[in-house]
């Protein structure tokens, strides 16, 4: 059968990391990237599981001696009361484990490290600051237009994010989407050395504060807050993280920036149709507080990287329905379940009612007691469901 191409569009993480690993599979990948789409600049971070980043480490993105990834081997959450007084209501330590909790990382760090490692893979060929202008069919397979020419590729693979043109074009049935009514504020804090490697998540009314270690010395901050009682004043806002960020670290300047977000949530039903698939945050969106959002990417690109290797040893066509509809059929049931948990478990803690409040801190409590319990949480957070 003759050489297979595929066609990634977008410059995200999602679509960096999936050229690298269907490059395994010996198709010519073409790798379209916007103007805007691989932002270096953004203070931006996200956490990754255990599992995931030895993925990572099977694509050979990191070497031995890479210290991109900071571990936590910890993690507490509190509840706050009027005064701003924090109270621990659950913890999982893994210090004495191999396993981490987590590792976070910084967005611009991992980006510019899939860059070189796609440099050096022959059959990506990068587009830069490239628009596509048209998709349309060219016989059995389907021709991209970019830069006034027009390319045919076996597979389309659209990474550009849900409210890209592209999938407004192609795909216009949602399962469901909803907006939060938040807006997350991120930045990064520099502070006195200390042992950083306890993963903090503090409700309060309105709003969810996450402290999340990057080093000894340095820490992102994850803030959601209720649009409705949002100020974008950078000085007052600034203010009142120091204050919360006090409790914990000490000699505090910004590293960074505030960067704002408005978040919502979004499950795709379909995700795919006639050799072009939907990938990354054009499937599914969640809330950060979770911090699975890239997670769930990753077991999905592990998903489509199994079931085009044996479609391939088959030699069929990896574009067709019935390959597609494959891979769907294993990725959706897992995605709609964990992400319905994360926003169920979202709601859970975002209840103001202080009757609700206490019935919901005190079964945590008791959550908190049970080892089995918070293996399960682990594992879940770890792998992800298994069907």
């Amino acid at each position: 059968m003759k050489k297979q191409k595929i066609c990634i569009i977008g410059g995200s993480l999602a679509a960096l990391t999936t050229a690298i690993s269907l490059s395994k599979l010996k198709c010519d990948i073409d790798l379209i990237t916007g103007p805007k789409d691989i932002d270096l600049k953004s203070s931006r971070t996200l956490a990754l599981s255990e599992s995931n980043l030895n993925y990572l480490k099977q694509l050979g993105v990191l070497g031995t001696s890479d210290k991109i990834f900071w571990p936590c081997s910890a993690m507490k959450l509190y509840t706050g009361n009027r005064n701003n007084e924090f109270s621990k209501i659950f913890e999982i330590n893994n210090d004495l484990k191999k396993e981490k909790i987590l590792y976070m990382f910084e967005n611009k760090k991992i980006l510019k490290k899939l860059m070189e490692k796609i440099k050096k893979i022959k059959i990506i060929s990068v587009k830069n600051n490239e628009k596509v202008s048209e998709i349309e069919n060219f016989g059995l397979l389907k021709n991209v237009k970019f830069n006034k020419i027009k390319y045919k590729y076996n597979l389309i693979i659209i990474c550009s994010g849900n409210n890209s043109n592209l999938v407004k074009k192609f795909f216009k049935n949602k399962f469901i989407e909803n907006s939060y009514k938040e807006t997350s504020i991120t930045t990064i804090l520099n502070h006195s050395s200390n042992k950083n490697n306890v993963a903090r998540q503090i409700f309060l009314d309105n709003e969810i504060l996450a402290f999340l270690p990057l080093s000894n010395s340095k820490t992102s901050v994850v803030w959601s807050v209720k649009k409705n009682i949002l100020k974008k004043n950078d000085l007052l806002l600034k203010k009142k993280i120091k204050s919360y960020a006090n409790k914990y670290f000490k000699k505090i300047t910004f590293k960074s920036q505030l960067e704002f977000k408005n978040l919502n949530f979004l499950i795709r039903s379909q995700y795919y149709q006639d050799r072009i698939l939907l990938f990354g945050d054009a499937l599914h969106v969640v809330h950060p507080f979770a911090g699975q959002g890239f997670n769930m990417v990753l077991r999905d690109l592990s998903s489509l990287e199994k079931v085009l290797k044996n479609r391939i040893k088959l030699g069929m066509d990896i574009g067709s329905p019935d390959v597609l509809l494959e891979f769907s059929q294993k990725a959706k049931p897992a995605n709609l379940i964990y992400s319905l948990g994360i926003d169920l478990l979202k709601s859970f803690f975002s209840y103001n009612s202080q009757p609700v409040k206490k019935t919901r801190n005190k079964i945590i409590q008791q959550i908190d007691k049970s080892e089995i319990i918070k293996n399960l949480f682990f594992n879940f957070a770890n792998q992800g469901l298994k069907f």
